[in-house]
């Protein structure tokens, strides 16, 4: 029974990798729009989503006052996680923005030491700088960086997911059920980039509206099979299949809009790959 629940957690864990993969591919294909917009509309559907979630499951709309300061930070480190991540999709190679994306974990890890004073391990902390280096390789970081910041801002996004993931595990170990979170994170998103998409508001057409949506829907169904992932297995067992997002990014990235990464792109993928299949073994082993 455990094996069996094992391997569903695999199954959601990749059908979850997928749906992200969709998520960018969509994000990209609705065009020439800024990234708060793009934002806005893919955070108004989680919003809905979640919302019916609570409705259904009888959860609540309030949350425990103390956990307030901590569902901002939440909100507020996903929010720019989102918007860079947007931007980077926009400008990078599809799989280079994903793979910056996933750098998350590892930037989890760090902050779960300074924000949860959870002891980092020498095997650990050289895992961190491992991945970081094989980001690198990614990023590229040259003079011309700084006029074309699209990696620097796609890494800014996994730093973003990284602080708000370690909230996600502070609110859960205080309590907080799942949808409530992703209900306040997305009404926080949709209020935050509001302004900003009423200010410069771009027209938007039929094809750029359906793919927006379709990008909604795709982060809800990603979502919502991550939730389904980590009820049926521990993230120790099953974290590392998460990376399969970068194998479907690639594959779409080429279909799709012909794109082909670099040599040493695809090495820093190897070796970013390679630290989280590390890691996995590594708190595996601990356990």
């Amino acid at each position: 029974m455990k094996t069996k629940k094992k391997y569903m957690g695999i199954l959601y864990i990749i059908i979850s990798a997928f749906c992200f993969a969709l998520m960018a591919m969509f994000v990209r294909l609705a065009g020439d729009l800024p990234s708060v917009q793009k934002s806005f509309f893919r955070n108004l559907v989680a919003l809905t989503f979640a919302f019916v979630l609570l409705k259904k499951d009888r959860i609540g709309f309030s949350g425990k006052k103390e956990n307030v300061k901590y569902l901002f930070i939440r909100s507020l480190a996903g929010t720019i996680g989102i918007l860079c991540n947007f931007y980077a999709v926009d400008h990078l190679v599809l799989s280079d923005a994903s793979m910056l994306n996933k750098m998350s974990p590892f930037f989890a890890i760090i902050f779960s030491a300074l924000i949860l004073k959870e002891k980092v391990k020498i095997p650990q902390a050289l895992i961190v700088i491992g991945a970081f280096l094989g980001s690198l390789l990614i990023i590229k970081p040259t003079p011309a960086i700084f006029s074309e910041p699209a990696s620097l801002i796609g890494l800014l996004g996994g730093l973003g997911a990284g602080v708000a993931y370690t909230y996600v595990r502070v609110l859960g170990q205080k309590g907080e059920k799942g949808p409530f979170i992703v209900f306040v994170f997305s009404s926080f998103s949709c209020i935050a980039t509001l302004p900003f998409l009423i200010l410069d508001y771009h027209p938007m057409s039929i094809m750029q509206i359906v793919c927006l949506l379709f990008a909604g829907l795709a982060a809800s169904g990603g979502q919502f099979s991550i939730t389904a992932a980590y009820f049926h297995a521990p993230a120790k067992e099953i974290s590392v299949y998460d990376y399969s997002q970068i194998i479907f990014s690639a594959l779409l990235g080429f279909i799709i809009f012909g794109q082909v990464p670099d040599i040493y792109s695809w090495i820093g993928y190897i070796i970013i790959c390679t630290m989280a299949v590390v890691m996995f073994l590594y708190n595996k082993n601990k356990e």
